[in-house]
């Protein structure tokens, strides 16, 4: 939350200078942090294409311990 100009001064006439600069220093402080927070696009693509390659070896591993499955009942029967 980066303040205007016009809030930056109407805290001053408010507060004092010295008490508004340690509030919007305070301020700014925490909406760095709060961004840094913030989830982009490119992250949740990168999640997405995570999540698609976890599911892909998943299935893969699923599939192939049913064919070891289905082939050792076969043999054995």
């Amino acid at each position: 939350m980066t303040l205007l100009f016009d809030d930056s001064k109407k805290l001053e006439k408010a507060l004092g200078e010295e008490a508004a600069g340690v509030l919007i220093g305070i301020l700014e402080k925490q909406d760095e942090a709060a961004k840094r927070e913030l989830a982009t696009k490119q992250d949740l693509r990168e999640m997405e294409l995570r999540l698609k390659q976890d599911l892909t070896v998943r299935m893969g591993a699923l599939l192939a311990a049913a064919v070891g499955v289905i082939a050792a009942l076969k043999l054995f029967s």
